[in-house]
């Protein structure tokens, strides 16, 4: 490979400007995927098919949310103590609006790239945008993947300003997932032995982010990823992902997957609420295979921030004992959401970064 006629900033600079993502480079019939995808050996070494991935599926707990609560509250705490990762079913929204949300999200994706150019934008401050990979310019490979952003809370962005395509979807969608993430804040407060209504006055529920991936055919899936290793920066996220799969946890040394299950949502804890549980409960790492089948997978994930930004975080302080001490020291929700948007996508440092030194999870 001839290296010295190789400008990476000048490719990814293209790439951007054409405004089209990794699915304008699929509609041209690319049957190589450009250099600045493609992945160093340690990142890929264990997504080969040799690798020492479990395919068990039961480590990743499947919990009814129609049961007795005090049983929720346990199967909920137990999956946030140990993995970080859980999925519930009977969470109170219809398959049908799961449906129609994919559909719609499809439906932008694969609309003409003159239709979708408008809306493409690096400003993560705007009520809606289209991007392909949000550290293109920080990350040391980018990934296999296109994602329309829009900013659930405090408010929605003007109607006009949501593509019409999925614009009745989203709003749906809102008014669910909103619910539902203040229930599972609620499930997770008493999990821990404090307040139920402690998250929820700390603003958690009201700075919802929704990012809406879409994954298309990757011709050399071995040499990139769909996302990177990564943990979620807020207090959890709520995931609807498709029936394609690829999505994987990391447990110890090895990556489970979670095999999607109709109807079910995938949850997962970010690294403010493994902060603000004085490490009770784990923001664990994950990342998504590049997409190998013909048909593209879809994802929707809403990550929930407090709105906030000015207060203090850390453990909370009914949380902090002389028998476990405070493990992380005090920084502004401003402060933290500017670091974690000036690194790459990539591993677990927030949460690390705040840690005090002499403490381990």
């Amino acid at each position: 490979m001839n290296t010295e006629s190789y400008d990476r900033a000048k490719q990814v600079q293209q790439f951007d400007d054409s405004k089209t993502g990794v699915k304008g480079l699929v509609d041209s019939g690319i049957t190589t995927i450009p250099r600045f995808f493609i992945h160093p050996p340690e990142t890929l070494s264990d997504i080969k098919p040799n690798s020492t991935t479990r395919p068990d599926t039961q480590l990743i707990p499947t919990i009814d949310l129609s049961d007795l609560r005090p049983t929720i509250v346990e199967k909920i705490a137990s999956a946030s103590r140990d993995l970080g990762f859980f999925q519930i079913v009977n969470h109170g929204i219809e398959p049908e609006i799961l449906e129609r949300l994919i559909g719609a999200i499809k439906g932008f994706h694969e609309q003409p790239a003159e239709i979708k150019a408008p809306v493409y934008c690096r400003e993560m401050n705007r009520g809606v945008s289209f991007f392909s990979n949000v550290d293109l310019f920080r990350s040391k490979a980018a990934s296999w993947r296109d994602t329309l952003q829009v900013k659930l809370g405090p408010t929605m962005p003007e109607l006009d300003k949501i593509p019409e395509i999925c614009r009745n979807e989203l709003v749906e969608w809102n008014q669910n997932v909103t619910k539902l993430g203040e229930v599972l804040m609620e499930l997770l407060c008493e999990g821990l032995g404090v307040d139920k209504e402690r998250l929820k006055e700390m603003k958690f529920p009201e700075g919802r982010t929704m990012v809406a991936h879409y994954y298309p055919y990757c011709p050399q899936s071995d040499l990139t990823v769909g996302i990177a290793s990564h943990t979620d920066p807020g207090v959890l996220t709520i995931l609807l992902q498709d029936q394609i799969g690829g999505l994987q946890v990391k447990r110890g040394e090895e990556w489970v997957n979670v095999k999607p299950v109709p109807g079910a949502l995938v949850i997962n804890i970010g690294d403010i609420l493994q902060i603000i549980s004085n490490d009770e409960y784990k923001s664990v790492e994950h990342r998504v295979f590049a997409n190998a089948s013909r048909e593209p997978r879809i994802s929707v994930a809403v990550f929930f921030n407090s709105s906030d930004r000015d207060s203090l975080y850390g453990p909370l302080p009914e949380l902090i004992s002389t028998e476990k001490p405070a493990h992380f020291r005090q920084f502004t929700y401003t402060e933290y959401m500017r670091r974690f948007f000036t690194k790459e996508l990539d591993g677990k440092s927030l949460a690390n970064y705040y840690r005090l030194s002499g403490t381990t999870e």
